[in-house]
């Protein structure tokens, strides 16, 4: 398949090529649909082969040739290593400390890492109600280390969560449309911007006081190969 790799590289793509970067060879990753998927699968066909992907409906070692338009699709099963149930999943291989990474996302985050994926507004008469946490909280505790991918802007990254979802003890990295935040001293610190990105425009999209560190760096641009295996991923029906 020819795709093009001078095209300029969207804010999507920028997020999941860094996400990707921070997977390793053998690691063990709970993967969502949508760019984590995207990321764990650019991961296993660039420079992680071992990459072990896991669905939360209960596949293990998924190798999709498509990237799935839900957790229910059947190639998911049909390319995994295993299939197990989803209260086996759970309670054998999140709760039994058997994955490495897990990626998570929300409709509001706080300098802190913590999450909200239930209600905007007051609990009992929200102004929106969210999807829930479903696996979330589970997958925030359980996991060693949580990748979190969300576009930055002051409507989700809040001085005070309308709603804690998911605790941020295990978050180690934010990639948003911006840059890289990690957690230094229990709070959020911008480490990195994205090309064309300036501090002062990352600070603007944050609804508290950010934290920068005094090396921050730009992230690198994604290679040609990144670009090539990237672009050439296909999503089913698409």
């Amino acid at each position: 398949m020819s795709v093009d790799v001078q095209a300029p590289v969207s804010a999507d793509e920028m997020m999941a090529v860094e996400a990707s970067r921070r997977l390793r060879d053998g690691t063990v990753c709970f993967v969502g649909i949508g760019l984590p998927s995207v990321a764990a699968n650019l991961a296993r066909r660039t420079h992680a082969p071992g990459c072990v992907l896991v669905y939360e409906s209960g596949t293990i070692g998924a190798k999709p040739t498509e990237l799935p338009l839900s957790i229910g699709d059947g190639e998911l099963a049909d390319t995994a290593d295993a299939v197990v149930s989803v209260p086996e999943m759970f309670a054998y291989w999140l709760q039994g400390g058997r994955i490495d990474v897990g990626f998570l996302s929300a409709a509001q985050i706080d300098r802190h890492g913590n999450l909200n994926s239930t209600v905007i507004g007051d609990y009992a008469h929200p102004d929106v109600r969210l999807p829930g946490g479903g696996g979330a909280p589970e997958i925030a505790l359980d996991v060693a280390d949580v990748f979190i991918l969300l576009r930055q802007s002051p409507r989700a990254f809040v001085e005070q969560l309308d709603f804690t979802t998911s605790l941020g003890d295990n978050v180690r990295v934010v990639v948003t449309d911006l840059g890289v935040l990690e957690p230094r001293d229990r709070e959020l610190t911008l480490v990195a911007v994205h090309p064309g990105i300036d501090v002062e425009r990352v600070r603007a999209a944050t609804g508290w006081s950010l934290a920068v560190a005094d090396d921050v760096r730009e992230t690198e641009p994604p290679t040609e190969l990144e670009l090539q295996v990237l672009r050439a991923l296909r999503t089913k029906g698409r």
